[in-house]
């Protein structure tokens, strides 16, 4: 009888691997899709380092148990506390816009899930994140150590004002809508680095900013697309 018990759990393990894997599959090519309809020119693909990491990390690792079976659908969903997990394609956006090296450091505002901070980590050297609902920065830090993701170093706190100790950053990610740019980041982001941020209010027109600093520590902004983001919040 355990026996028979023990392989019907492992039939059900697999069967659930098989659907989330068909699920991750499906999402990527539509992923492929709008990515040649949002860009100007070229291909219009992202990088396929970009692209290999979401179809490697497992979203549904990251959303309520709840939220599972929706969990690569290509749109946002609820994951408590008032804040959402980001639609894969604006993670994938985001993160191709900062165009990710192997040997960055790059400063995450708004760790959530910790889907994003796992997407980076995948990319990048160390991701230094943070989250100001305290819940949600206990969650998502357990998360990343039982999914091994030891390159990824969480702090609970205000993401306004940076991570100072750790600066300079050669990208930072913002994963909620400011009223505006904050000055700390901007002062926080290496010559030659990226950051990408939504700017708005939550009932207003956000626009997702692409914000490169120059060598000569010159600030270039760019407005990429039309987002929705729950709002940057704290005390600043």
């Amino acid at each position: 009888m355990r026996h028979l018990a023990l392989s019907l759990l492992l039939f059900v393990g697999l069967a659930h691997a098989d659907y989330y894997a068909e699920r991750r599959a499906a999402l990527m090519e539509e992923l492929v899709y709008y990515a040649q309809l949002a860009r100007d020119s070229g291909d219009g693909a992202f990088s396929d380092a970009v692209m290999a990491t979401m179809a490697t990390v497992e979203r549904h690792e990251f959303v309520p148990s709840s939220e599972k079976r929706l969990a690569y659908e290509n749109r946002p969903l609820p994951i408590g506390h008032g804040q959402t997990i980001s639609q894969p394609y604006i993670v994938a956006l985001m993160t191709d816009l900062i165009e990710p090296d192997a040997g960055d450091i790059v400063l995450e505002i708004g760790t959530g899930s910790a889907y994003q901070a796992a997407i980076l980590a995948e990319l990048v050297e160390h991701v230094y994140t943070i989250e100001i609902v305290a819940p949600l920065f206990q969650s998502a830090s357990e998360r990343l150590k039982r999914l091994g993701y030891d390159n990824v170093t969480t702090r609970l706190g205000d993401g306004y004002f940076g991570w100072e100790k750790h600066a300079p950053f050669d990208a930072i990610v913002v994963t909620a809508a400011a009223s505006h740019v904050p000055p700390p980041l901007i002062n926080q982001l290496r010559p030659g680095g990226r950051m990408v941020i939504p700017v708005g209010g939550r009932f207003m027109t956000q626009q997702l900013l692409l914000i490169e600093k120059t060598e000569q520590d010159e600030i270039i902004t760019k407005q990429i697309a039309a987002v929705r983001f729950v709002p940057l919040t704290g005390e600043h």
